[in-house]
């Protein structure tokens, strides 16, 4: 299952969205069973920036959706949400920016994580980053140009940005 939406790319569109139309982050069928009959089953709410600078948009809501078959639960992300991590992706490419050699760009209102989640970070990039390179090389043909891991991923940085990426990674594989 898809678990982030692409498209959304700030908090500011999450919020609109789930006011106007909710049903973009409806999953088409149920990841743990398969039955393609989910209803809205209300939100749970999570820090999507743990950067002291956005406090107004913390928490915010996430749409649930309960199976009818199973009766599990799911929900699905927007693009500038990352699962499992206190920081959205634009941070966490700024941060991995100047560990690839790329210059780094700013990632709005500063805010650093601490070093250790920088460091859990570049692990998991290094860990997963020949599988994402494949995966993404077969997509974005131009990124094939860069062979080298470190210049792969300035290209990806400068070209897609790690949300977008990320968002189409997950089409295809697990993300994070």
């Amino acid at each position: 299952m898809r678990r982030i939406v692409a498209g959304i790319t700030t908090l500011e569109e999450h919020l609109e969205t789930i006011r106007q139309k909710p049903e973009v982050y409806r999953p088409p069928s149920c990841p743990h069973c398969g039955i393609k009959h989910l209803r809205q089953h209300g939100y749970y709410y999570r820090k999507a920036d743990r950067r002291a600078q956005r406090p107004r948009f913390d928490p915010v809501p996430i749409s649930r959706y309960r199976c009818a078959g199973c009766r599990r639960t799911c929900s699905r992300l927007p693009e500038c949400i990352a699962p499992r991590r206190w920081f959205p992706w634009s941070v966490q490419q700024h941060v991995l920016s100047s560990r690839v050699g790329a210059a780094r760009a700013g990632c709005g209102d500063g805010g650093q994580p601490a070093a250790r989640s920088v460091s859990r970070w570049w692990c998991w990039l290094q860990d997963r980053g020949q599988v994402f390179a494949f995966h993404l090389r077969a997509r974005f043909p131009e990124l094939g140009r860069a062979s080298e891991f470190g210049a792969f991923w300035r290209l990806v940085f400068a070209t897609l940005g790690l949300p977008p990426a990320m968002a189409w990674l997950d089409q295809e594989i697990s993300v994070p």
